[in-house]
């Protein structure tokens, strides 16, 4: 049985997708400023550390999607006597 993603696993799931495209954004800019002036240049070694960065932000985020979270909202709550 499927049910549907919660709106902030919609929500991580779509952050998710935005990571890991910028990551692959800063693999082309550093691939750029690596033929022009080498991996020495501490803008190329942040751009190293920005593609860490946004690979594991978006892989924690689509792990996140793919959880299987349980509904409480309809759970009776042990202290709601009837």
């Amino acid at each position: 049985m499927q049910k549907s993603k919660n709106l902030l696993q919609k929500i991580s799931l779509i952050s998710g997708t935005i990571s890991f495209i910028l990551s692959i954004v800063c693999m082309v800019w550093l691939f750029i400023r690596y033929l022009n002036q080498g991996l020495n240049d501490p803008v190329s070694m942040s751009l190293m550390a920005s593609i860490f960065f946004f690979i594991c932000v978006g892989g924690v985020l689509i792990v996140i999607t793919k959880a299987n979270i349980p509904d409480f909202s309809s759970q009776a709550k042990p202290w709601d006597k009837d």
